[in-house]
């Protein structure tokens, strides 16, 4: 492990390694257009990525499932909160399997808001599409990026059953933070439940997670963090830079540097992590096609 630890940036304005362009580029406006041809929700845009641009036209999207209202309040999340009172578009699967098919993706990220509303959740929702995907291309890689379904592990067996390759849920900051950074029915121990649970289940599957830095987190408390990932044999950890999203939501405490990202990259892959993703701009689903596969080809050598 690394013993030499960078110092953390502690600017308050955004420094010039967090700005991006604007999204441009021919592939970039088709499958804008596309999506709101067939009324379907990216995270991409829901969430405002700085990466939109770069990875849709690399060949990686990220479809928000089941509409554009969550459940849930998280305090760093800029998705709208509310009741969708059980509304559920049955069609969505098929819809996402043909955009897939159109925007010649060859790596797909399915997410979610919550939808406590729902008697499953979503979990269905998420396997029907997974399978939709499937039988339109089986050589496209499929990542779902899910909620906790309150650790219901027969939920997060439904999704696993339809065979995604990486099954990712983001622990999302360090244990401290959570009850500051997230809604109240979500927890640390909840989500580190649910990858154990997907790895005891079917092992084969690769399991992910996410840590947002800049909330105000301490270097031993993510340690700590990797430590418990590494305990539930979490497979790929990404590392991003927390990006206040709105006036209202929780404010950066510091943008960290780019060495620090670095560092953060050689502690956990010193920690045994099969793949790691660490940069100001990485987000959970960054580049995720490039990420995995390079990463189960230096896993193969």
């Amino acid at each position: 492990m690394q013993t030499s630890e960078p110092n953390k940036a502690t600017k308050t304005l955004k420094p010039e390694w967090i700005k991006v362009r604007a999204p441009v580029g021919e592939k970039y406006f088709t499958i804008k257009n596309l999506l709101k041809s067939l009324n379907l929700a990216t995270v991409c845009q829901e969430a405002r990525c700085p990466n939109m641009g770069e990875c849709w036209n690399g060949g990686t999207a990220t479809f928000m499932l089941m509409g554009e209202v969550c459940t849930r309040g998280c305090r760093f999340c800029s998705v709208k909160t509310g009741n969708p009172k059980g509304k559920i578009d049955g069609d969505e699967p098929k819809k996402v399997g043909q955009a897939i098919i159109k925007m010649g993706l060859d790596y797909v990220v399915l997410t979610s808001v919550d939808r406590d509303d729902l008697p499953d959740e979503g979990s269905g929702h998420f396997a029907r599409t997974v399978e939709a995907i499937k039988e339109g291309n089986q050589n496209i890689l499929i990542e779902v990026l899910t909620p906790d379904f309150k650790g219901n592990e027969g939920f997060i067996a439904r999704i696993v059953d339809a065979k995604p390759d990486v099954f990712a849920h983001n622990i999302e900051t360090v244990e401290r933070l959570q009850k500051r950074a997230r809604d109240p029915r979500a927890s640390y121990l909840q989500s580190l439940r649910v990858l154990e649970f997907v790895k005891k289940y079917d092992p084969t599957r690769f399991t992910k997670t996410s840590i947002m830095l800049g909330l105000g987190e301490k270097d031993d408390e993510v340690l700590k963090s990797l430590h418990d990932l590494r305990a539930v044999n979490c497979d790929i950890v990404t590392f991003g830079q927390y990006l206040q999203p709105t006036k209202t939501k929780l404010k950066v405490e510091e943008f960290v540097t780019p060495e620090k990202f670095d560092w953060w990259q050689k502690t956990a892959e010193n920690m045994g992590f099969l793949y790691v993703a660490s940069g100001a701009l990485v987000r959970s689903s960054y580049r995720a096609g490039e990420f995995f596969v390079k990463g189960i080809i230096e896993r193969g050598k």
